[in-house]
């Protein structure tokens, strides 16, 4: 009985022990990243002095040079590029629109092209318009309502959903599909609402395709400000006939090559086990890019940093890539996975930030039960820094290749009500990126990785033969 007792007080020594060396830690990476974090700076740098970061430009490949340089200023133990061939998609001259409500008497509505659009005919297209509330309408339509007119998808964010990504999820195929689908019943052009809950005059544009629609057949697509929309509907219900003019630049080029760039500090014990941090160094081209993601790009940096500024020796190999071309294409994500999977590398934990660099509220995970018991055993830890919100779900886009039985696979979850404000717009500036948030988003990912590192992941049991 009592050797019992004595091995439940040593046990419960030994936790409290733990705990306390946990607690320290997490400590000593908020302060060191609230005081001397570096994240900022380096946004500042990659949203102001190169702009937006279009997959196959001038300003990713700037950006490549940059990030890659930081990296080696770092001290990691290996920092290199991956070569991965891009689209290289342009958007011209800027687009112009407006509709007509008779003969000269005209309203002109911001828009800008989605990306991957064709360009509309040196003239521009000019036709009577119809309002839909999604695809789903078209064949209720069918091609005698629709054949020679442009297309009007007007249906919102669902406001009352408290998650705006869901709300997103809710109409984005809208955008991505919308042409397509279109097309098929002979419209001329497609004319999409921005995908933002606000009303505000920012066009916001986003990734399309056409999927296996021949190029003769494509049409122009673009999206309208939520105010232009509004506007354009209310013109609509009071005058069925009115005509909308637009016109579009943009032009698909051949691939070019670019490159994820990577950087890792070697693990002590378990160098094979690979834990990756990362974010997509790609934007689009309206705005700077910085919410979306070069917020999630400085974050992942400052992950490696301060593990080492906090004398952290990690056990395991951690990386940080930031990834190209997740917007039009995620050849980046999909590379990366691939190299991985051809040097039979043994990838445990991926974590990923690609939702604004607003206030970091928790995490969601692609994992198994006993790997999602773990970190809610972590919660207590987080408390203390407002970070409640652990739940299952999706992780991040580019790491989402990795995925197998044995990984965990989690993203980073700040506040999502504003982001959707700036995603894809021209005002996805770094005026909206709010320092103390990104410092907090940072250091919030680097305690996870902490304790993954320091714990591990939990494997599935192996099936007896």
């Amino acid at each position: 009985m009592k050797n019992n007792i004595l091995i439940l007080i040593l046990f419960s020594v030994f936790v409290i022990n733990a705990q306390t060396a946990d607690e320290k830690q997490l400590k000593s990476i908020y302060n060191a990243s609230l005081v001397k974090g570096q994240g900022y700076d380096w946004l500042n740098y990659l949203s102001n002095q190169i702009g937006g970061r279009l997959s196959g430009s001038i300003q990713a490949q700037k950006a490549v040079e940059y990030t890659k340089k930081e990296l080696d200023s770092l001290g990691l133990d290996r920092v290199w590029l991956q070569p991965v061939m891009v689209p290289k998609w342009v958007r011209g001259t800027p687009e112009f629109a407006y509709f007509e409500t008779s003969p000269g008497e005209t309203t002109n509505i911001p828009i800008c092209a989605l990306g991957g659009s064709v360009a509309t005919p040196q003239k521009g297209v000019k036709a009577n318009i119809i309002e839909v509330k999604g695809i789903e309408d078209l064949k209720a339509l069918g091609r005698k309502n629709i054949e020679g007119k442009i297309v009007f998808y007007n249906r919102p964010m669902e406001p009352t959903l408290i998650s705006t990504f869901h709300s997103y999820s809710g109409c984005v195929d809208q955008r991505y599909s919308g042409a397509e689908e279109a097309g098929k019943y002979g419209a001329v052009g497609v004319i999409v609402r921005s995908v933002n809950l606000r009303l505000d005059d920012f066009p916001h544009t986003g990734s399309m395709s056409y999927g296996e629609t021949p190029v003769a057949n494509r049409v122009p697509a673009a999206a309208i400000s939520t105010n232009g929309a509004e506007l354009l509907s209310t013109t609509l219900k009071l005058n069925p006939d009115i005509k909308f003019y637009f016109k579009q630049n943009c032009k698909q080029y051949k691939d070019v090559e670019s490159f994820n760039v990577i950087g890792e500090i070697k693990g002590t014990t378990y160098p094979n086990e690979i834990m990756i941090v990362g974010g997509h160094l790609d934007s689009w081209d309206l705005g700077d890019g910085s919410h979306d993601d070069g917020a999630g790009v400085v974050q992942s940096m400052e992950v490696l940093r301060l593990l080492k500024e906090t004398g952290y020796k990690p056990k395991r190999t951690i990386r940080v890539v930031l990834f190209m071309n997740e917007e039009n294409g995620l050849r980046g994500g999909n590379k990366y996975a691939e190299v991985a999977k051809s040097k039979k590398e043994n990838h445990v934990f991926a974590l990923e930030s690609d939702a604004g660099g607003f206030t970091p509220r928790g995490f969601s995970f692609d994992c198994s039960d006993a790997n999602f018991k773990q970190v809610e055993s972590w919660k207590k830890l987080f408390e203390p820094y407002l970070i409640h919100m652990f739940v299952r779900g999706g992780s991040g886009a580019d790491v989402g290749p990795l995925k197998n039985e044995n990984i965990v696979l989690a993203g980073l979850r700040p506040d999502s009500q504003r982001y959707f404000d700036h995603h894809h717009a021209e005002n996805d500036t770094f005026e909206h990126v709010n320092k103390r948030e990104l410092q907090l988003g940072a250091a919030t990912m680097a305690s996870l990785v902490y304790l993954f590192d320091t714990y591990g992941v939990k494997l599935p049991p192996k099936i007896k033969g």
